[in-house]
């Protein structure tokens, strides 16, 4: 028999650890997720923990107000013209490199669940900091460490990496939009967000398993996230991701798997940008205008390129992607593959991207790496310097993601306004940069420092300011009265609010009560929101205003925005009420309304929800590839809901009959619009079984053993709450003999956390 090397003491000198594997807690594997991959991994509702912040004493935006603005930008742009031996600035300007680590940072948006973006800083961290389309975006962080280590707390990662990219644009002579602060820095790597199906280990895998080292012609990754083929009447992008190819921000700039088609790279470009919020004359602005500066990177094959920065050895210190040719760096860099500049002078603003690319006919070659790109067929046209070689030229490069705005018949019309209009051409390219990095900072009203644009954007989502006098507390009680009495049922009152607040995102700060969108296209016609239910609720609550207000001899008025929750909150008292649980539900004034005209309709049609499972509701035609409890803790995570807090809401709805559609399941009493503990009562009981209805297991009954009678229905985003264990857990607390009191408090403190989730004017 072998013996356990852990059942005694190590003899003296010998590593306590001897003879244990690599995994568990010591090593990376096997771990829980390894043996039960199918495990609801609840743990992602508490990331970025107080404990991991070693800045969490700090008030961000006091600090960053006390900084000279001014002189922080005159160190920023001192810095990007001062070349280092370690990493030699192209041109001797370190601008085009910072404009691209600046909108990689921005880049990893997307609209579909306001996911990825600027806002904590986190291409810092893995994945994306080993993505092989951020190739050396860690020199450009290491090159800022002196501006941060200068303005240390005061300057968050997060805002200096798009800052520089802001003083990069404005050295080479271009004017920006503005600038707003405000983007506090996450402090560990991001595990919630859904980057797509491939394998991830710092590198791409291939159909064989084998590792991959960081090219996208190396990547057997593009079928797996596209549904269809490019010549059928369906083929689309799998929701939400927005990158074509895994560890990419937006295209393979060789084209669709790299193989130099230009049409595919411009249907590829189209269906990207869209979903990273941006239209076609935005994305044309963008590309046309990145590409005015700097240079491409391809001298070494990839498969002489050291790991990633994940992969790296200890000793690189956070440094990857070594380069053992030559210097590593300068002339032999390495980045994507392809190998030039776009423009004659690259670290200038001016139209001759734009000029070159449609005066010229461009043939297509390969780079010193055999990435494919394209040259000009003349050889009369004009030649680009050398970044680093004095007296050395070369061709002007196109990536066939250049090309693509050219034979696309759209872009083309887009290009030649641009070429006709430069001036036109700089505010369009202005305005894509601002709102490329700042889309998911959220409203206007969080933005910090002097150089916020004063002009309202229609993706900022602006809501007027406050321009009357709120509810005191002698006002709230009254409208609570006028309200039950008006003959809405609590349910009706709860669903109403609950539409209004409920799809705040906390990945982009969008969505939420204030501004009362609810009323408004397209929130008001959304199926889950019980549209005919809620035009009577609105109607109702409308009149109640209208004689509150009308009422008033000052400047006191109550908004629609807040009537909504306060009938929300009257209802919950009310339910408790009943229940037998006396409870008072904050209220906090001071919402404001909206118009339609201030709501970008096909922008707030993303914030519809494939999945509610607060509503049971699920949408299986749109597509997200997994079950609907997956999507379900997604929704909570957006919501920066804890396990409990999830848990609680969950057992409240379904006993305030919130179904969106009015069904039973789930709903595990026979007082529906009480606020009871049955919901989980029923759930952790054993008078029960509970049986799939067929072999998709999507719905459930619940039979009594006894009898084999069919008490209830349910959903699996019912039955995780009994079958996950930690959520279990949380369950059992509440559907204890003691624990209905408990579940009432901690319903209404969930509730109030929701319906506050985006007033950021009343948040420290």
């Amino acid at each position: 028999m072998v013996s356990n090397p852990l059942s005694s003491p190590p003899a003296s000198g010998q590593c306590p650890f001897r003879g244990t594997r690599v995994g568990g807690a010591l090593g990376s594997k096997p771990q829980t997720d390894d043996w039960w991959p199918n495990r609801l991994q609840v743990e992602l509702l508490h990331q970025n923990p107080p404990l991991a912040n070693p800045l969490q004493d700090v008030d961000y935006k006091a600090a960053f107000e006390q900084i000279d603005y001014e002189q922080l930008k005159r160190d920023i742009k001192a810095l990007l013209t001062d070349s280092k031996d370690w990493w030699p600035a192209d041109y001797d300007n370190y601008g085009p490199q910072m404009i691209r680590m600046a909108w990689h940072s921005a880049g990893t948006y997307r609209i579909a669940d306001g996911r990825g973006g600027a806002s904590r800083g986190m291409q810092r961290f893995a994945p994306i900091n080993s993505w092989w389309d951020n190739g050396n975006t860690d020199k450009s962080r290491r090159l800022l460490w002196p501006i941060k280590k200068k303005y240390g707390a005061a300057l968050s990662w997060a805002d200096l990496m798009i800052l520089v990219g802001n003083c990069a644009l404005e050295i080479m002579g271009f004017k920006t939009f503005g600038f707003g602060g405000g983007r506090i820095d996450a402090w560990e790597a991001d595990r919630a967000t859904y980057w797509g199906p491939e394998f991830w280990n710092g590198q791409a895998f291939g159909e064989n398993g084998a590792q991959h080292a960081g090219h996208p012609d190396e990547m057997v990754t593009r079928d797996i996230r596209w549904v269809g083929q490019p010549d059928e009447e369906y083929y689309d992008l799998e929701n939400p991701l927005g990158a074509t190819h895994q560890a990419l921000i937006y295209v393979n700039p060789e084209g669709p798997n790299g193989e130099g088609d230009p049409v595919g790279s411009a249907r590829d470009i189209r269906e990207s940008f869209a979903r990273m919020a941006m239209n076609d004359e935005e994305t044309v602005a963008l590309i046309a205008g990145g590409h005015a500066f700097g240079k491409s990177h391809g001298m070494v094959s990839s498969d002489k390129i050291g790991p990633a920065p994940e992969g790296a050895p200890i000793q690189a210190m956070g440094l990857g992607w070594q380069n053992p040719e030559g210097t590593g760096f300068a002339e032999y860099t390495m980045t994507n593959g392809i190998e030039g500049s776009w423009t004659p002078n690259p670290t200038q603003w001016d139209n001759s991207y734009l000029e070159n690319l449609f005066k010229y006919e461009w043939e297509q070659t390969s780079s010193p790496a055999g990435a494919i790109q394209w040259k000009p067929s003349n050889p009369n046209a004009p030649k680009t310097p050398d970044a680093h070689r004095q007296g050395v030229d070369h061709s002007l490069m196109m990536m066939t993601s250049d090309i693509a705005l050219k034979v696309d018949p759209a872009y083309r019309e887009v290009c030649q306004r641009f070429l006709d209009d430069f001036d036109a051409f700089s505010d369009a390219f202005a305005r894509a940069w601002y709102k490329l990095t700042h889309r998911d900072l959220g409203p206007k009203t969080r933005y910090l420092g002097p150089e916020v644009a004063e002009e309202d954007l229609p993706w900022q989502d602006p809501i007027p300011a406050l321009d009357h006098d709120v509810v005191d507390a002698a006002d709230i009680d009254s409208l609570k009265h006028k309200i039950l009495a008006s003959g809405l049922s609590v349910s009706a009152l709860v669903s109403a609010a609950w539409a209004s607040a409920s799809n705040y995102r906390d990945s982009d700060k969008r969505g939420g009560a204030n501004g009362a969108r609810v009323r408004l296209d397209p929130q008001q016609d959304w199926e889950m929101n019980r549209p005919q239910q809620l035009s009577q609720v609105l109607s109702t609550l409308e009149q109640i205003q209208s004689e509150f207000n009308g009422a008033q001899s000052g400047r006191k008025k109550i908004s629609m925005a807040d009537l909504i929750v306060l009938g929300g909150c009257a209802a919950v008292e009310k339910a408790a009420q009943d229940a037998g649980v006396s409870i008072t539900v904050p209220f906090t004034p001071g919402r404001m309304d909206t118009t339609q005209e201030l709501t970008d309709v096909e922008s707030f049609e993303w914030l519809k929800p494939v999945s509610d499972g607060f509503r049971n509701y699920h949408n299986e035609t749109i597509g997200y590839k997994v079950k609907p409890e997956r999507i379900f803790l997604d929704r909570a995570q957006l919501l920066t809901l804890t396990a409990p807090e999830w848990t609680v809401l969950v057992g409240g709805l379904r006993a305030l009959d919130q179904n969106w559609d009015g069904s039973q399941h789930g709903i595990f009493t026979d007082r529906p619009g009480v606020l009871t503990n049955d919901f989980f009562q029923v759930l952790t009981s054993m008078d029960y079984e509970w049986k799939p209805v067929d072999e998709r297991e999507m719905l459930f009954e619940i039979c009594d053993r006894t009898t084999g009678a069919t008490k209830f229905t349910a959903t699996r985003c019912d039955l995780i709450f009994g079958s996950n264990a930690e959520l279990r857990q949380v369950a059992e607390v509440y559907g204890a003999d003691d624990g209905h009191e408990r579940m009432v408090k901690d319903f209404v403190a969930a509730w109030n956390k929701v319906m506050m989730l985006d007033r950021f004017d009343v948040q420290g």
